[in-house]
């Protein structure tokens, strides 16, 4: 009889964090190695929200909280959500989680059953599918392909719904692509949603200050609040406030499913980190000066990135609307073969030859459920972003 649960040989590991992980391994062994893996700013944590949770500290704030989270950062989150997205909730219709990740798992946990579907567009972050297999659903995967900008339209949402549907989860600006929905583009899914009154919907808005040029961040309940009702607004500090160890996500839905939520969390992990709760409470209420010159750095290095890998023949590489990825097709690169023989037959392949040939650590397509890509973080400086795409060039170029 097999020790482990039957659930576990459903999910696999993540793969970024293999590649972060094979990175570090390769570059501790004295290997010149250039990760472009992680999805994580590399801006250091402001100040004053550093200064926060060192008052939380020196006033003692380091005990147990509710389950769900201190009401100060609940309030926090509640004047976040009406400051910036004109959504309306109280308190009691908030969840602090241990991370943006914990909040979207604790909602399927609460809410799946054996059959129900869950419909991801793909490319999707990695853990999507993996979080709605472990709480016993199916993921629905519908391609939003190059040719659509990586954006799922309102033909593939109705095709993907099913009565077995309870849940549609949507990413904007989108983690691996950085494509964004713009307001009529959301509202054309929006519109499929409301003839489905079945149908959940969980938004990942955790890129939303993360957002470039003419694009303009919106998320599903505020261009339809007729949606509300039923939908589960989640976001966190993680990346816009480059607090992502600190790990604290936050999300605002329905009373009794934020109850649910709370229920699992209650006899899971618990209350997150009090420290950074409070450190959470100023990032949200504090100066937002930082945001702005903070983005001026990620446009110029996605300027960059995406200027470089364009140059390579066989290589298209869309110009994102937000976070801070790109998501370059191999399609043209795709049976190539590297000067050491190594046939490029897929995107897999390609990263693990990129890795061993340039020491250029990036993530392979097929880890986000659309091939042939890979995708490149720039969240890291120019210098290394240069290099990184230098290398890139003469790797491709060197393929025959």
């Amino acid at each position: 009889m097999d020790f482990l649960s039957a659930t576990l040989s459903r999910v696999k590991p993540s793969p970024t964090i293999a590649v972060s992980t094979m990175a570090a391994e390769l570059k501790a062994a004295g290997r010149d190695i250039i990760g472009l893996g992680a999805g994580e700013p590399d801006f250091d944590t402001p100040q004053n929200i550093k200064d926060a949770a060192i008052a939380a500290i020196a006033a003692g704030k380091t005990k147990y909280t509710a389950p769900d989270g201190i009401i100060e950062l609940k309030q926090a989150v509640c004047a976040k959500f009406q400051r910036d997205n004109e959504l309306d909730y109280e308190p009691s219709q908030i969840s602090i989680g241990t991370g943006g990740k914990q909040i979207l798992y604790n909602a399927l946990m609460a809410t799946l059953n054996p059959g129900d579907e869950v419909v991801i567009p793909a490319p999707y972050w990695v853990s999507y599918p993996d979080m709605v297999l472990l709480a016993g659903g199916e993921p629905v995967v519908a391609e939003a392909t190059l040719e659509n900008k990586f954006r799922l339209t309102p033909e593939q949402l109705e095709a993907a719904i099913s009565p077995k549907t309870k849940w549609f989860i949507f990413n904007s600006p989108s983690n691996p692509t950085g494509a964004g929905y713009s307001w009529d583009e959301m509202k054309g899914l929006t519109d499929v949603l409301m003839r489905h009154p079945h149908v959940w919907v969980m938004t990942d808005d955790m890129y939303e200050h993360l957002s470039y040029g003419n694009f303009t961040f919106c998320t599903p309940a505020q261009v339809e609040p007729r949606l509300k009702d039923r939908t589960l607004t989640c976001n966190g500090v993680s990346k816009a406030y480059a607090m992502t160890g600190w790990r604290i996500g936050y999300a605002g839905g329905p009373e009794h499913l934020i109850a649910a939520m709370r229920k699992i969390q209650s006899q899971s992990t618990s209350n997150p980190c009090t420290i950074s709760q409070w450190a959470a409470v100023e990032a949200l209420n504090g100066t937002q000066d930082f945001l702005a010159p903070n983005n001026e750095i990620f446009i110029r290095r996605r300027n960059l990135v995406v200027s470089m890998l364009s140059d390579i023949d066989g290589m298209i590489c869309p110009l994102p609307d937000g976070a801070f990825y790109v998501y370059p097709s191999i399609a043209g690169l795709i049976g190539k073969s590297t000067p050491s023989g190594t046939k490029i037959t897929n995107d897999e392949v390609f990263a693990t030859a990129l890795l061993e040939d340039t020491g250029v650590a990036v993530v392979f397509g097929a880890a986000f459920g659309l091939s042939p890509n890979f995708r490149v973080s720039y969240a890291t400086s120019d210098e290394a972003l240069k290099e990184a795409c230098t290398r890139i060039q003469s790797f491709c170029a060197s393929l025959k």
